[in-house]
């Protein structure tokens, strides 16, 4: 990093000369303090970018000085240089809020790392006030990013929006499609028309073109009242149209009628009514191949292709990790009432160098589980899951009784894959093999048997979903069962 402002604050005069030297030697301007009080008095002043501090000085000690600090400079890092003698203050410390510790006699490699890492932290902040600014100003306070493939992302964003075109987004799933829809609408001219969007991939195949179109009193069974579709909910507005390659084929030649003429006719209907919405749509397969293997009409593809938006995944921006973490961690302070306000730096290098392969979702759920957990003020490699965070993942075991048929084993397996996965359904069904779609059915047909079990005579409850409770088949410990790994 450059040149910064530094504090340096000590109560051994000469101790802090010192340190004030090397630190000057290195390109940083610095103020020294020889307690807290003078030390308040000239951050105020300096408006340092870095604090370095004794913890332990005579009526004012370190931690004194850092709640302090809080309440005048609270973006500004605090790195404390404390004896042997007093590393459980310093454990402390990191609870309160403090960016570092370190241990004297002092490594000046490891300080001029630590100075370093605390120097990209407030960067970090500033720039995700920045962009947070201009964000507000695009209408999406999600739209996370500072990488260059994001920054064309969202240029591209900027582009396209105040046109009619239809918008195309890809990625895989996780990289926050949805977010980039919402975008393009709040910025269009139609910003305060409805926004409607919804997942192809979680509606049954016979319940799909009724959920796109609505349908009539007594189309089907089961239709006891009229119902619109959400092209007509849309009207006016956009409507965003998640995993579209999961429309069946003989649908899709009916929802392009509908885009070309601007009019659809509900399920069991027979006046037409016309709809004017802007459709984006996304997608996380190929829709090439699609085309090539017969389950993607090729003018259909074409229609909604006119403007493409690709959303790289989180591996291939790891410079977002810093600014995403920091912005959920500001979501889900607030959301949860906790005091936590940033991440320790070596959990922050835990989080940047995993793969994400459920990105920007499972980075979201891996910081909401981090909050949930901290009770100090910056969240450490303890409060990440454990797989991410180097240590030993547990092992994943389901023990079921001998004689359950092969439909209750799937059930059981894909229900307690769910549960690792933080009910994380695009994550479960990449771990399965499995496409959501797929996925979603199941998970409806275990609901409705549950609930027509609930409904019989016995009354008897289940789980989540329908699965046993803990004296049900998850719950047998018994000698006869076998084990799943």
């Amino acid at each position: 990093m450059g040149s910064a402002r530094i504090l340096a604050v000590d109560d051994e005069r000469d101790t802090c000369e010192a340190l004030a030297e090397m630190l000057s030697a290195w390109g940083h301007k610095v103020e020294i303090a020889f307690d807290g009080h003078d030390a308040l008095r000239k951050a105020n002043e300096f408006r340092p970018d870095v604090v370095l501090s004794d913890l332990a000085m005579p009526e004012t000690d370190g931690l004194w000085l850092l709640r302090n600090l809080k309440e005048e400079l609270p973006d500004c890092p605090v790195v404390f240089l404390t004896g042997r003698g007093t590393i459980d203050a310093a454990v402390e410390s990191i609870r309160e809020g403090a960016y570092d510790f370190i241990v004297k006699p002092l490594d000046t490699a490891r300080l001029k790392v630590c100075i370093d890492r605390a120097l990209e932290k407030k960067e970090t902040l500033r720039e995700v006030q920045t962009l947070r600014r201009r964000l507000k100003q695009l209408g999406s306070s999600d739209l996370i990013a500072q990488s260059a493939g994001m920054r064309k992302v969202i240029e591209l964003v900027e582009k396209v929006a105040p046109s009619k075109a239809s918008v195309s987004i890809s990625g895989e799933s996780g990289t926050g499609k949805e977010v980039v829809s919402r975008a393009v609408h709040n910025l269009s001219l139609r910003r305060d028309k409805p926004f409607i969007a919804i997942n192809c991939a979680s509606i049954p195949a016979t319940l799909i073109e009724s959920e796109l179109f609505g349908h009539e009193r007594g189309a089907f069974t089961g239709a006891d009242q009229r119902r619109p579709g959400v092209f007509e909910m849309a009207h006016g507005g956009t409507l965003f149209l998640d995993e579209l390659g999961e429309i069946p084929i003989e649908l899709q030649a009916k929802l392009l009628r509908v885009l070309e003429e601007g009019r659809l006719r509900r399920l069991g209907g027979k006046v037409e009514i016309e709809v004017d919405v802007r459709v984006l749509c996304a997608t996380n397969r190929d829709l090439k191949q699609e085309i090539k293997n017969g389950r993607f009409r090729e003018d259909l593809y074409f229609r909604l292709n006119v403007f493409q938006i690709h959303l790289p995944p989180l591996r291939e921006r790891r410079d977002d990790v810093p600014i995403l973490v920091q912005h959920f961690v500001d979501k889900f302070r607030g959301d949860s009432g906790k005091r936590v306000s940033g991440v320790h730096p070596e959990a922050m290098e835990v989080l940047k160098n995993y793969d994400w392969p459920g990105n920007i979702r499972e980075l979201r759920n891996a910081v909401e589980r981090a909050v949930i957990l901290c009770d100090g003020e910056l969240i450490t490699r303890e409060h990440l899951p454990p797989d991410m965070a180097g240590k030993s993942p547990e092992r994943h075991t389901f023990r079921l009784p001998f004689g359950l048929s092969l439909d209750a084993v799937e059930r059981e397996y894909i229900l307690g894959s769910l549960q690792r996965n933080g009910n994380n359904k695009a994550r479960t069904a990449e771990v399965l093999g499995v496409s959501e779609k797929t996925l979603y059915n199941k998970l409806n047909r275990y609901a409705a048997e549950a609930r027509a079990q609930q409904q019989g005579p016995t009354g008897g409850g289940g789980g989540p979903l329908g699965g046993q409770g803990s004296d049900g088949a998850m719950g047998a410990m018994g000698a006869n069962s076998f084990v799943i790994r």
